[in-house]
């Protein structure tokens, strides 16, 4: 029996045995056609990408929420007039259909492989596109889920959104990477899905097929071949989070009474059903792309986004509803917003100093948000991505008050900048919400799409709690609130500590809800506390988990 550690992203225990991913696209033979082919051939790549664009949004319409967003950032990905441009100009050169999209996209590839850590991490992403169209060119199997009718544990060197989102919990026990990190596209979809999941695990692609495995998604160990002792441990475990589970109901709370509101996170009005199924008491981060990934060429009506706003809010009557305007940039480029050629899009012009350089979007947006909550009680609260300092804080006031808006505006800390002058921020806003993901990623230059880099995207890093405590040491210093709509709130170990940081609120995935509040109310505030200032004192991420784990359960 070997016991492996990887990162555990999703909780819960999974026994199965190993099944791995199919494998990879073959490079097409290099074949010159003449001259006269080369329609015929300009013709096949562009059936192919329309195909394969269609295949990844209705994927991403089946599979709803985080999924669909990521699976339609795909589809236009796919479709890029450049990558296209390319593509026929290589078949005009001789090269076959096949041959043009794999040259063409490996050329890309190297271009965002040496663009800088962030743009990197889209590899994958781009690979599968660039797989999904030359197995349609070819007529062979696209590589992906096993097919099998017993349920498995699914291993693979990482998987692709378009895998991650259609996977059947009934057959996917769990699945184990040797890629990914903590806040990958894989993690957040496993998440929502509800499947154990561990990633950044070494040798994973090294399991044999067939092998018994034994998958913990909260401390992200896998065991090989468990023996009879170690799957009735694992039982006891599963078992005793269960009746956590069931036994915990209601607002969240720690056990003495400290109250701590649990949000879900949302991308659109799919999700609204599971939100309201976990007992959200609200939402702590409405994620507004996906309306504008439909068209990237031009920004949605204001009667469109209306319409959409109206959908959420509606869902929560009396409840609060974090809406976060639109974060372009970087991973989510919209041809209507494009900045120009930067060497490091993840530094330059995204978020709020993407609307700031296009008012007229941001203003549209907030009039449509205003006009959307005519009428209902629910509590409306917006917030600005990226905020670095007061100016910006200051400016996003401003474009509120100017468009009518009445709504709470409050300023996201995802920039050091702005955790380190919390108390200046709030002078121009009125609460602050910490969204984990991207404050790690710029904390540590560690982008979070790499997993060479997963150790430091873990949001136990002692460097990056202390930021989370400046902020919401500020928050209280000015009667304000400050909660963490990052992926950080979804652990139940580590939302426990956060609580004792401070933060007011947490916001996740609704399938962690549960387990969130379980946690919460199995321990007092005090404990918290104590918890919180253990793993602050840690000088590494697992050491501060460990610190933590130890005073909440008492040893």
């Amino acid at each position: 029996m070997d016991k492996l550690q990887g990162v555990g992203v999703s909780h819960g225990v999974a026994v199965g045995q190993v099944r791995h991913m199919g494998t990879a696209v073959l490079e097409p033979p290099a074949r010159q056609i003449d001259a006269e082919e080369a329609p015929r051939e300009q013709q096949r790549a562009r059936q192919a990408v329309e195909a394969v664009a269609a295949d990844l949004t209705a994927r991403g319409e089946l599979a709803g929420g985080e999924a669909q967003a990521v699976l339609e950032a795909q589809a236009l990905m796919a479709q890029d007039p450049e990558l296209i441009a390319d593509v026929e100009r290589r078949v005009t050169a001789g090269g076959t259909a096949e041959r043009a999209v794999y040259d063409a996209f490996s050329t890309y590839r190297e271009l965002l492989a040496g663009a800088g850590e962030y743009l990197a991490g889209r590899v994958a992403d781009l690979d599968d596109v660039r797989n999904r169209i030359v197995a349609r060119l070819l007529g062979v199997p696209m590589p992906g889920v096993p097919d099998s009718d017993e349920p498995y544990v699914l291993v693979a060197r990482d998987l692709a959104p378009a895998d991650t989102a259609l996977l059947d919990p009934a057959l996917v026990l769990g699945f184990v990477t040797e890629e990914g990190g903590p806040t990958s596209h894989s993690a957040i979809l496993a998440r929502a899905l509800g499947v154990p999941a561990v990633v950044a695990l070494p040798g994973a692609g090294e399991l044999a097929e067939g092998v018994v495995v034994a998958v913990d998604g909260a401390n992200g160990e896998v065991v090989v071949d468990p023996d009879e002792a170690e799957r009735e441990r694992l039982a006891r475990v599963a078992a005793e989070h269960r009746a956590a589970l069931e036994s915990a109901t209601g607002p969240g709370a720690t056990s003495d009474g400290h109250k701590v509101p649990l949000l879900a996170n949302v991308g659109g009005p799919a999700d609204v059903a599971a939100a309201v199924e976990a007992g959200a008491e609200g939402v702590g981060l409405f994620r507004t792309e996906f309306l504008f990934l439909d068209d990237s060429q031009r920004a949605p009506s204001e009667e469109k986004q209306v319409a959409a706003y109206r959908a959420v809010l509606e869902a929560f009557p009396e409840g609060r509803v974090v809406v976060r305007v639109l974060d372009a940039g970087a991973d989510k480029p919209l041809a209507f917003l494009a900045p120009g050629e930067e060497p490091n899009p993840a530094l330059g012009v995204r978020g709020l100093r993407t609307l700031l350089d296009h008012p007229e979007v941001l203003r549209t947006q907030l009039t449509a948000l205003a006009r959307a909550a005519e009428g209902l009680p629910v509590y409306l609260e917006v917030m600005a991505p990226m905020v670095a300092d007061r100016a910006d804080a200051r400016a996003f006031a401003d474009a509120c008050r100017e468009a009518g808006l009445t709504a709470k505006v409050g300023a996201m800390v995802e920039i050091p900048s702005a955790a380190l002058r919390a108390r200046s921020v709030l002078q121009e806003v009125e609460f602050l919400s910490l969204g984990t993901n991207d404050l790690a990623q710029y904390t540590f230059a560690a982008d979070r799409q790499v997993g060479a880099v997963a150790r430091l995207q873990d949001p136990w890093q002692p460097a990056l709690l202390d930021l989370v405590a400046l902020s919401a040491e500020a928050a209280k210093a000015e009667g304000k609130s400050c909660g963490v709509c990052g992926e950080a709130a979804a652990d139940p170990l580590l939302a426990c500590v956060l609580t004792g940081l401070g933060v007011t609120s947490l916001s996740m995935g609704a399938s962690a809800i549960p387990h969130v509040r379980a946690a919460l109310a199995q321990h007092t505030f005090a404990q918290c506390e104590r918890a919180a200032a253990a793993a602050r004192a840690a000088d590494s991420a697992e050491r501060a988990r460990q610190a933590a784990r130890a005073v909440l359960s008492g040893e």
